[in-house]
Parts: structure tokens; sequence; C-alpha cells
């Protein structure tokens, strides 16, 4: 099974930006481009909602509406790792953020489909994310 871990969360002030990383392991009889990695935040009392998402195979990306033009998801297939980039943050991206895999792909994440989150197979252990105001 593949694992994940996220690093890079941390305190920053409202406005500010950070680059989550989610780097993945343990692939055995499939490779890194086979599986779509997914990003995903949750608060307390709140269900995980996604943010993002990039099929590794080909690129492909999927923004949360509301994410569109502050955050950037890419994939550096060499170091089987998928970044988050953030900018101009806001307190209310005060979250726990996990990311996720789902294989093949494409069932996962595509330009017009983010799969819910109940539907992908592995988590990592999730990072804190908060933006002071």
């Amino acid at each position: 099974e593949v694992q994940l871990v996220e690093s890079g969360g941390g305190l920053v002030q409202a406005g500010g930006s950070l680059r989550l990383s989610c780097a993945a392991s343990g692939f055995i009889f499939d490779n890194f481009d086979d599986y779509a990695i997914g990003w995903f935040r949750q608060v307390p009392g709140k269900e995980r909602e996604g943010v993002s998402c990039i099929d590794t195979e080909d690129g492909v990306t999927y923004y949360v509406d509301f994410m569109k033009g502050r955050f950037t998801i890419s994939s550096d297939n060499a170091k089987n790792t998928v970044f988050l980039q953030m900018n101009n943050l806001k307190p209310e991206d005060t979250a726990v953020y996990y990311c996720a895999a789902g294989r093949p792909g494409r069932a996962y994440c595509s330009g017009r489909y983010f799969g819910p989150a109940q539907t992908w197979k592995s988590w990592g252990q999730g990072t804190q994310v908060t933006v002071s105001s």
C-alpha cells in the first residue's frame, strides 16, 4: 500500500504563503504515475473537503472553485512528490491539510472531476496550517 507523508504546514499571517509537500512511497507492482494525488483539508466539526488534485501521469489538475487563483498543485514524478503552493492565505484556510492517493489516476482526478474524500484509498497523517489575521 502506498504511504504518504505531508510536510510544510505552519503558522503564517494572512496574505502569506506556504508550500505543502506530499511524499509518496511503497510502490511494489505499480508506479507513482499510476496514481492521482489529492489535497483535502478539514477543520474540527466539519467534513473533509477537497482542495485540488492532480493525475500524476499526465499532469491534469482540478481545483475547487474557491481555491482557483490562490493555490497551485504540481508534481515532481522523479521525487514521487506532489506540492501545493498556497498564496494569499486567509484565516479561513486554517485547517489540517491531508493528501491522498487513488489509482488509476483518471478515476479520481480529471479536468472535470475530483473524487470525493471517501473514495480515496491511501491517506497521509496531515499537516496543520494556521493563518492568523
